[in-house]
């Protein structure tokens, strides 16, 4: 009885797996914009035809990473509702045990880069939360799905998923394997694959820029990103501000201003109320958020829109700054 038991359990549990792999739907290489993609591949890239063939054919069209795509937007939130995301006790908890963990790993790439720590700390506390959240979708099945079956964006993905193979050839990676967000993205830093090409690097000089496993890797990608992107040594990136008696236009209402259209001599001369070390001339913007005990104003200075090259968000660059702010605050208390 117990080894017909045994057969009839092996036998369904080979006709689920039959079924669940029946689901799956992979691409279908012989498709007219899959072939097109190949042939651009061969032709510009000098990949081997069938090789790449064969690694498209393993990449699942997954229906839920278009529902992701394509799901209404949830309600906007405010910023008082999104700094409560991401600026939490446990998060800052979790910041500080990062840092002290890796400290010496921190202090090295801040002084090759001089950007700060708890810039660097705040940005993988808000992407991953310290690598506990990095997404669980091959990268290969998002950006193929998104790139061949979702047509509203397929250029961006299409780009994308030719930039993963030509890093996946670069670094000796297996692209079946790397896995992301529903939308490509990757590793503790969540890049893309065109971000990792052009600004992740090897900390460690080990011949590989390994941003899934190594933290000096990750850290060091995050880093470099925002020296590319124009950050200043030492300059302030924020300043809390206040409408003084002189400001006469209507009152500021919360928006996404991702450039500075004014600088510190200008928005004081307005009646903005703010205190900074930088010189008259320097950008600045004022910038307004319905905050959980009512509208904050802060002024955005140029490193504050450096934050905003890695998510065009207001509110992201705010919440990461704060976060990594709070993160170098709990470390400085817990030594003393």
């Amino acid at each position: 009885m117990k080894n017909r038991l045994a057969a009839v359990a092996a036998t369904f549990a080979v006709f689920v797996a039959c079924s669940q792999a029946a689901d799956k739907v992979y691409v279908d290489v012989t498709r007219p914009n899959v072939a097109s993609f190949v042939d651009e591949m061969v032709a510009q890239h000098d990949f081997q035809h069938d090789a790449l063939v064969a690694v498209l054919g393993k990449a699942e069209i997954k229906q839920s990473i278009i529902d992701r795509m394509t799901k209404p937007a949830e309600k906007k939130l405010t910023w008082g509702e999104y700094r409560g995301i991401f600026v939490t006790e446990e998060r800052i908890a979790a910041g500080a045990n990062f840092w002290l963990e890796n400290r010496e790993m921190l202090e090295r790439i801040n002084a090759e880069t001089g950007v700060p720590i708890e810039m660097i700390v705040g940005i993988i506390g808000v992407e991953t939360y310290y690598g506990r959240i990095t997404g669980k979708d091959r990268v290969i099945d998002a950006l193929a799905t998104l790139a061949f079956d979702y047509p509203p964006r397929a250029a961006f993905f299409r780009k994308e998923l030719r930039e993963f193979l030509m890093l996946a050839r670069e670094e000796a990676i297996d692209a079946t394997e790397p896995l992301g967000s529903y939308a490509g993205a990757m590793g503790r830093p969540q890049f893309m694959p065109s971000s990792f090409r052009a600004y992740a690097v090897d900390a460690t000089g080990d011949g590989k820029r390994d941003i899934w496993n190594d933290w000096a890797d990750a850290a060091g990608s995050v880093a470099n990103y925002f020296l590319e992107h124009g950050w200043r040594v030492g300059e302030e990136v924020t300043a809390r501000a206040t409408l003084g008696t002189r400001w006469s236009g209507p009152a500021p209402q919360p928006g996404n201003a991702l450039v500075a259209g004014d600088t510190v001599e200008t928005l004081s001369g307005k009646g903005v109320v703010f205190s900074t070390d930088l010189a008259a001339e320097a950008k600045s913007e004022l910038l307004t958020y319905e905050g959980a005990d009512g509208t904050e104003h802060w002024v955005g200075f140029h490193n504050f829109f450096v934050i905003t090259k890695y998510n065009r968000s207001v509110m992201y660059a705010l919440a990461a700054h704060q976060l990594g702010q709070s993160v170098a605050r709990e470390v400085a208390t817990r030594a003393g």
